[in-house]
Order: C-alpha cells, then structure tokens, then sequence
C-alpha cells in the first residue's frame, strides 16, 4: 500500500460517543445552554475527533508554508512577477511576512516548504526543501503535473502533517505562497464544486477588472482542455489544473485527519485543497476547521461545498497561514471551555429550573 492509499485507510469517521458526551458536557457548564454558539458545535466536532471528551488542546500549532509556482503565470492572470514566490519565501525565513507577525501572537512554530518554487533557492535555517518540480506546466497547455509530481508533492504534505504530530504539535495550520495561485484555486474549485468559472474567480492580489476577466478565460480554458468534471478522479484534478502547493496542502489535510488533529484551513488556496482532500476522502472533513472566509469568491463556493462554517470573516485576501492564525484561539478557546469551566454542581451554581 503506498503513502496515500495508507494514509487515507486510516482516516475514520468522527466518534459519535465523544460528541454525544462533548454536547452533555457543556449543557453542564456554568453558563446557559448553547450561549457560545459556534464555540459549542466546534468543541463537540474536535471531541468527536479526538475520540474523547475533553479533546486534547490544540496545541502547540504548527502553521505549514507551502510554496510553488505555476506555469499559467504566462498567460498574463497577475502583474506580480513570479520571482516573488522565491523572494517571499526569504522573507518567510527571516521573519518579516505577516504569517510570522501572526504565528509569533499565537505561539505557532512556522514551516516554510519548497515543495515547487521554479528556482533552486540558497540553503538556509527553516527551509525544508521538497521540490516536486521546478514549478507546473501552464495548465491551459497541457497538465499542470504529472501523476508523480502531484503524488510527490501530496506524500510530502502527509509527511510534514505525521513529522509534526510526532513532535507533539496538537493543531496543524495551512500556509501557502505562489504567484498566480488564485487561478489555480479557481481551477480547482470550478472542477469540484461543478461552478462556473466566473462564479469561483476572484481578484486574487487585487488585479483590475480586465485582469480578472483575463482569470475566468484562462480558467475556463484550462478546464475544457482537461475535460473534467466532478466525476474525474481527484488526483487527475490536481494534476490538471492544480499546483504544487495545493498537492502538498491536500496531503497535509489527509495527514492531519489520519493523525486526528485539526488542521486550520486558511483562504482560498487551502479550500481548493481540502476539496482535493475531500474528494479522496470524505471523512477528512471531520479534522478541517474553516479559520476564515476569504473575499475571493471561490472560497466561499468551497467552503459551502465542504459544509463548513467559517469562523473569522474579515475580507481578507493575503494567503500565507495568515487568516487561519487569526482563528487559532478560537479553536483553542473551544477547547479550553470543556477542559477549564466549571459544572453548575462543581461550583454550587443552581442551575435553571
């Protein structure tokens, strides 16, 4: 059995019994019964998960940068000049991006991954170089990845999830950075969800109009000369007209679930791979936790798809962990209610009649 097949055997659905005793639980607490709406429902969700009520905290939290490039750069889909993918991640590295200004406020470590960057970056401390590629293929051309590269790249995302679960990190956390990315989730998310290309493509960094008309054709182009649709298989999906860093996130996701942690999904690049993660196993969604809703269209069409309720919605469109950072206490605030709140008997408290 190899890494994938392996990993999502052991995936499972989330433990009736702990989510039965998560919900009787709080019904206890010292506060009226659903008075922390969302905060409940998430508690019982990651009590299902862990299999046990109180669930572990979640934490320490790892967020994972996953980076790459795309070929569809070519067709024009962004001003940004793809050498920035390569330069970001420097800026990763030496703490300057606001995915570290957020993981130093929470207390998350910071993992920056070339799993796809087209240029062979400088050695340095913090970089993990997995390159599955020297970035895809243009995508309106021909496949983006071939059947080894999206294999390559979605075992990497499984190994990095298994690697910080043995170090003891209790929550995992999805970056991303790669220039024309959001053409790619638009892709993506076109393929999984049956949407129409104008409906799920958005203006990414902040593109003009004629850009993002630009966006929508390209995709659409993309997705005829694949043929794909929400039957097709979901690693020929990625391969198609996905991107290195979609590939490894989606196996992040798989490893996550398999381990029963959660994993904080970030924007629109991170709802693109968890539909990939999803498609190959359903139950993958009991581990994801929805950190916020982005302003692009297609995260929004993702996350309906997925059945999940984002918890921050801030209008937020820069990627990098940055939004699921955000949402991180919150996770840990849902948990921490069932380990730390006293019952109305432990504290003498009458509760109503």
């Amino acid at each position: 059995m190899d890494l994938i097949a392996e990993t999502i055997a052991a995936i499972r659905p989330l433990d009736e019994a702990a989510m039965n005793a998560a919900r009787a639980h709080q019904d206890r607490l010292t506060k009226p019964r659903g008075a922390l709406g969302v905060l409940e429902e998430l508690s019982v969700r990651l009590s299902g998960l862990a299999g046990a009520c109180p669930p572990p905290m979640p934490e320490p939290a790892a967020v994972a940068v996953f980076a790459a490039d795309h070929g569809v750069h070519a067709q024009g889909v962004t001003p940004w000049p793809q050498e920035v993918t390569g330069q970001m991640v420097g800026n990763f590295l030496a703490g300057g991006a606001v995915v570290n200004a957020f993981a130093r406020q929470t207390g998350a470590d910071v993992r920056v991954i070339d799993v796809g960057v087209r240029t062979d970056l400088p050695a340095a401390d913090g970089l993990i170089v997995r390159k599955a590629a020297h970035g895809t293929a243009d995508m309106t051309l021909e496949p983006a990845m071939t059947d080894g590269q999206v294999r390559a790249a979605v075992g990497t995302g499984i190994e990095l999830a298994r690697d910080l679960v043995a170090d003891g990190h209790r929550c995992l956390v999805t970056g991303d950075m790669g220039i024309a990315n959001t053409t790619a989730s638009a892709a993506l998310i076109a393929a999984f969800t049956g949407r129409a290309p104008e409906n799920v493509t958005g203006y990414g960094t902040g593109v003009d109009e004629a850009t993002r008309t630009r966006k929508i054709e390209v995709v659409r182009a993309a997705l005829e000369r694949a043929g794909l649709d929400e039957r097709s298989d979901p690693l020929t999906v990625l391969a198609e007209v996905g991107g290195l860093e979609h590939a490894a996130i989606a196996g992040f996701i798989l490893g996550g679930a398999a381990a029963r942690v959660p994993v904080v999904l970030d924007g629109v690049i991170a709802g693109a791979a968890a539909l990939a993660a999803a498609a190959l196993a359903p139950d993958v969604r009991g581990a994801c936790v929805a950190g916020h809703r982005s302003a692009e269209p297609g995260h929004a069409a993702a996350l309906q798809h997925l059945e999940l309720r984002p918890l921050v919605d801030l209008e937020l469109r820069l990627g990098e962990g940055t939004g699921a950072l955000l949402a991180l206490p919150l996770v840990q605030s849902a948990v921490r209610v069932l380990h730390e709140v006293a019952t109305f008997d432990s504290a003498g408290v009458a509760d109503k009649a």
